[in-house]
C-alpha cells in the first residue's frame, strides 16, 4: 500500500515553499529517516525523510514546484524487498539508450528536471553532455553535479573543454548570465526595502579602543579554552557590553508594532551570519542570563548550522536587538540597515591600527568603528548616542561589566 510523502507543517509566518533537491529517484530503495527532499522557504531549507522502509514509487511535485505545508510530494511503497529497487534501477539502464538517442535532438533537454537544466543552461551544457541516471533516462540535479565534478577534474591536456575557455579572453567579449534568485534571497531584498521605507533610520558612529579587551583575551585566552573548552572572542564581549546598555535605555531594546511601542523585559540578541544562501540571524535568546563561555558556544553552533542549512524557524524568529558583525570581511565602516520590527542594530567593523592621542601623545593603538542604527520614531539622538558611548565605554573598561556600573 502507497503512503503519501507529505510537505512538513510550516509555520504561520511562511506561506509556502519550493521543492529544492530529490535525493532520491523514482524506483529508488529508502530507509526510514532518511532524507528524501529539501524544501526551501523564505527563511530555512527543510528536510523532509522517508517514514518508513521502501521504495519511492512516484515523484509527484518535482524540483522547483511550488508547496504549502501538508501537500503531498510523492508517494512511498512501504515494505518493498531490494529486489524491487534493483528491478526499478535496471528498467532505466535498459532505456538509457533511447534516451542518449534522444540527446541529440533540439529538445534533448526536456529529458532533464527544472533543476538540472538550470544547472546545464548556468554552465553551458547540453543532454548530450550527460548521462541521465533517472527514470526512463532522465538527467538529474545530481548527474549534472557529476559532469561539471568531472570535466574540472580531468587534465587540460586531454580534456575538450580546455580550447573552450579561449573565447572569454577575446577581446569585446562581455558575458552574462541570468540566475533566478532564491525564495530567502528575495524575502532578504523585501525586508531590507521595507526597512528603508518604514522606518526614519539615522546611523551614529563612534570607535573603541581595543587593546584592553585584547590584552585580557591575550592573557587568558589559554586559561578560559581549557576551563570551558572554546576560545574567546570579540563578540562575546560585544553582547555583553550591549544587553548592559540595553538595560540603561529600554527604547533601543523595543519595538514598534502599529501605533503602539513594544519594551521588552528580556535581551534576544540576533547574530547576523552570512551564508552562500544569504544573510540569516540566529537568535540568542535570555542573553543577559549567559556568561561569555556559553555565548562564545553559541555562536559557533549558530554558525555551523547556518553554512549547513540547520537553522530552524524558531531560532531565526523574534529578537529585540541585532548585532551585525562586518568587520571578519574587512568592513572599515558601513551603516546597517535595520531587522524590522526591532528599532536599532549594531555594527562592529574590522580593528585597525591607527595613531590616537592619548593624554596628549600619540600612540598606536587598535581601533575599531562602531555604528548605531536606529529608529528615529522611537529613538532620540540623544539615546542613540548614550547607547552607544555606554558599549564603547565597557568594552575599553571591562571592569564596569563585573562592577555593573
Amino acid at each position: 500500500m502507497a503512503t503519501d510523502i507529505k510537505a512538513p507543517q510550516f509555520p504561520e509566518s511562511v506561506a509556502d515553499g519550493t521543492v529544492a533537491t530529490w535525493h532520491k529517484k523514482e524506483g529508488e530503495a529508502v530507509k526510514r529517516d532518511e532524507l528524501l527532499v529539501d524544501i526551501e522557504t523564505d527563511k530555512v531549507v527543510l528536510e523532509v525523510v522517508a517514514p518508513m522502509d521502501g521504495v519511492l514509487t512516484k515523484i509527484i511535485k518535482g524540483e522547483d514546484a511550488t508547496v504549502e505545508s501538508q501537500e503531498v510530494l510523492g508517494q512511498l511503497e512501504a515494505g518493498a524487498s531490494a529486489s524491487a529497487s534493483a528491478a526499478a534501477e535496471e528498467k532505466p539502464q535498459a532505456e538509457a539508450p533511447a534516451a542518449e538517442a534522444q540527446s541529440g535532438d533540439d529538445d534533448g533537454d526536456a529529458q532533464a528536471g527544472p533543476a538540472a537544466r538550470k544547472l546545464m543552461s548556468e554552465h553551458g551544457l547540453s543532454a548530450a553532455d550527460i548521462k541521465g541516471t533517472g527514470a526512463k533516462g532522465r538527467i538529474t540535479k545530481e548527474d549534472v553535479e557529476k559532469a561539471l565534478a568531472s570535466k574540472q577534474q580531468s587534465p587540460s591536456s586531454t580534456s575538450a573543454p580546455a580550447p573552450a575557455a579561449a573565447p572569454a579572453a577575446a577581446a569585446g567579449e562581455r558575458e552574462e548570465r541570468r540566475v533566478p534568485m532564491t525564495r530567502l534571497r528575495k524575502r532578504i531584498a523585501e525586508r531590507l526595502v521595507a526597512a528603508q521605507q518604514d522606518a526614519a533610520m539615522l546611523t551614529t558612529f563612534n570607535e573603541v579602543n581595543m587593546k584592553p579587551i585584547m590584552d585580557m583575551r591575550k592573557h587568558y585566552q589559554s586559561e578560559f579554552e581549557k576551563s570551558h573548552g572554546v576560545r574567546l572572542g570579540f563578540m562575546s564581549f560585544f553582547t555583553r557590553a550591549c544587553v548592559e546598555a540595553l538595560k540603561r535605555f529600554p527604547a533601543v531594546n523595543a519595538s514598534i508594532d502599529g501605533d503602539d511601542i513594544v519594551y521588552h523585559g528580556y535581551y534576544d540578541v540576533g547574530m547576523a551570519v552570512s551564508t552562500e544562501r544569504g544573510l540569516v540571524v540566529p537568535v540568542m535568546r535570555d542573553a543577559d542570563q549567559k556568561g561569555l563561555a556559553e555565548i562564545e558556544s553559541q555562536i559557533i553552533e549558530f554558525g555551523t548550522k547556518a553554512r549547513d542549512g540547520k537553522l530552524s524557524i524558531e531560532e531565526m524568529t523574534g529578537g529585540t536587538f541585532t548585532i551585525s558583525n562586518g568587520g571578519i570581511f574587512g568592513s572599515l565602516l558601513s551603516t546597517p540597515i535595520l531587522n524590522p520590527p526591532q528599532t536599532a542594530i549594531l555594527g562592529m567593523h574590522k580593528i585597525q591600527e591607527r595613531p590616537m592621542a592619548v593624554d596628549g601623545e600619540v600612540k598606536i593603538l587598535p581601533m575599531m568603528y562602531l555604528a548605531l542604527s536606529y529608529d528615529h520614531r522611537i529613538i532620540d539622538g540623544k539615546e542613540a548616542v548614550q547607547f552607544l558611548v555606554a558599549v564603547k565605554n565597557f568594552i575599553e573598561d571591562p571592569a564596569r561589566l563585573l562592577l555593573d556600573i
